[in-house]
C-alpha cells in the first residue's frame, strides 16, 4: 500500500521546480494532491494532467486568499508551503514595495497557511515549509531581504512546534541549497561561484528535495518537529 494512500495534501506553489517534484512524489505515493500556482498557468495545467492532481490559482502575496485556499481544502493531512520569491540588489536601492511583497510571500503566507491548516488538521498531521540554506548562511551581497525571510521561518517553526505539538502535528523547515530549476539552472551564470562553496560540487535535484519532504511527511518522522533540515551539498557547512 502506498505510504500516503488516502491522504489529503496541499502544496502551495507547486507548478514548477521543487514544487512540481513534490507534487509528483506525493501523487506517486498515493496521496490526493491539490497544488496552487500564480504566474504559470500552462505549467500548472500540464502538471495536473500528467499527475491527476488538482491545480488552483492562488496569489501567495494575498493573505486572505491563502487562508481561504487552506480553509476550503478541508482537513489536510499534509501541508507543504513551497511558494517563495527572491529579489537581488543593493539593499540601499531596492524598492520597498518589492521587499514588502517578498515578506508577504516568504514569511506571512507560510505563517497564516500553517495556522489555518492546523485548525482542522488531524493528529499526525504534517506541515513542511521550504526555506533555504541562506537562512543560515549568506555568502554574497545583495540578498539581505531574502536571507531575512528564510531565517524568519526558523523562528516560526520553533514556535509553532510548541503550539501544535500537543495535538500531534509537526512542523519542519527544509532548507535547500542550489537546486537545478528554471530559477537557478545548474548551467547558469552563478554555477562556479555556488559550487565553490560546496563539498558536493553540483546543484541538487528537485527530486532529492521532494524525497526529504516525503520522509518528513511520513510515519518515521512523527518525533521530528520544530527543526531545520538542510539539503545543500555542504554549501552552508
Amino acid at each position: 500500500m502506498p505510504m500516503f494512500e488516502g491522504k489529503s495534501v496541499l502544496v502551495l506553489g507547486g507548478s514548477r521546480g521543487i514544487g512540481a517534484a513534490i507534487v509528483r512524489r506525493f501523487v506517486a505515493d498515493g496521496a490526493r494532491v491539490t497544488f496552487t500556482y500564480s504566474g504559470s498557468p500552462d505549467a500548472a495545467q500540464a502538471l495536473a494532467a500528467e499527475t491527476g492532481s488538482t491545480a488552483v490559482q492562488t496569489d501567495s502575496s494575498d493573505r486572505d486568499a491563502v487562508i481561504a485556499r487552506v480553509r476550503d481544502s478541508g482537513p489536510l493531512d499534509v501541508l507543504v508551503v513551497n511558494a517563495g520569491i527572491a529579489i537581488f540588489g543593493d539593499a540601499l536601492e531596492q524598492d520597498p514595495d518589492a521587499v514588502d511583497r517578498l515578506f508577504r510571500i516568504n514569511v506571512q503566507s507560510p505563517y497564516h497557511a500553517s495556522v489555518e491548516a492546523a485548525r482542522k488538521m488531524p493528529p499526525g498531521g504534517r506541515i513542511i515549509v521550504i526555506g533555504s540554506v541562506n537562512g543560515d548562511r549568506m555568502p554574497v551581497p545583495g540578498m539581505a531581504s531574502y536571507a531575512l525571510s528564510k531565517s524568519a521561518l526558523q523562528g516560526m517553526a520553533r514556535g509553532l512546534a510548541r503550539d501544535f505539538g500537543p495535538r500531534g502535528i509537526t512542523i519542519n523547515i527544509v532548507q535547500p541549497g542550489p537546486v537545478d530549476t528554471d530559477a537557478n539552472p545548474e548551467d547558469g551564470p552563478m554555477r562556479e561561484l555556488m559550487h565553490s562553496f560546496m563539498a558536493i560540487k553540483r546543484h541538487g535535484r528537485p527530486e532529492e528535495v521532494a524525497g526529504m519532504v516525503a520522509w518528513l511527511a511520513g510515519p518515521e518522522a512523527g518525533f521530528v518537529t520544530g527543526a531545520m533540515h538542510t539539503i545543500d551539498g555542504a554549501f552552508g557547512a
